[in-house]
């Protein structure tokens, strides 16, 4: 009993080292997070006014447009031309097949259409991602959270099927744009 007293009461409490990320570790960072953000798995739905996704990295020529003249209209879904569900299946099933309509379980829709990343310099995205206006009102934190439970990015990481793959994992990018925002969401340039 004297023991535990001794090791629970008198010993130094455990405090939490606080930890400076530099500019350069974040400009480092933000890098990483842009290798990601510019694959062509990311950049097919995140298109912006153009309203057609691409079909790049799927073996086929560079600059595939989707093919069925999909569109993601105002309503981000296709509901005004070929709904993306029309195609893209909701379901837990996994992605097996080459060249087969993918599923992911949550409802297909393509990003609001200021995040376009398509055809975007790193410090165009950089500045766009750090400003809540074009970032769909989020913050580091949300992004942060939004990269760890989005199916939508977890299936651009794990796609199946054959299809192309951006670097690293959901766990990389969540911890590099965590060191991102803790050194203050630099871009090279800045």
């Amino acid at each position: 009993m004297r023991l535990i007293f001794a090791l629970v009461f008198l010993a130094p409490p455990l405090v939490a080292q606080e930890t400076t990320v530099t500019r350069e570790e974040g400009v480092a960072a933000w890098e990483r997070v842009f290798e990601v953000a510019s694959h062509p798995r990311c950049t097919n739905c995140h298109v912006g006014d153009q309203e057609a996704p691409m079909w790049e990295g799927l073996g086929y020529r560079a600059g595939k447009v989707h093919g069925m003249n999909v569109l993601a209209d105002e309503s981000r879904i296709g509901a005004e031309t070929i709904p993306c569900r029309t195609c893209h299946v909701t379901s837990a099933a996994e992605n097996i097949v080459p060249h087969a309509p993918p599923h992911i379980d949550e409802a297909w829709r393509l990003p609001p259409v200021e995040l376009d990343w398509l055809d975007k310099t790193s410090a165009e995205i950089c500045a766009q991602m750090r400003n809540p206006e074009t970032n769909d009102d989020n913050t580091i934190a949300e992004l942060v959270e939004h990269i760890e439970t989005s199916a939508f990015v977890g299936w651009g990481f794990v796609p199946g099927g054959g299809r192309s793959v951006p670097p690293g994992t959901t766990t990389d990018l969540a911890r590099d744009v965590s060191i991102w925002g803790a050194a203050g969401t630099p871009c090279a340039g800045d």
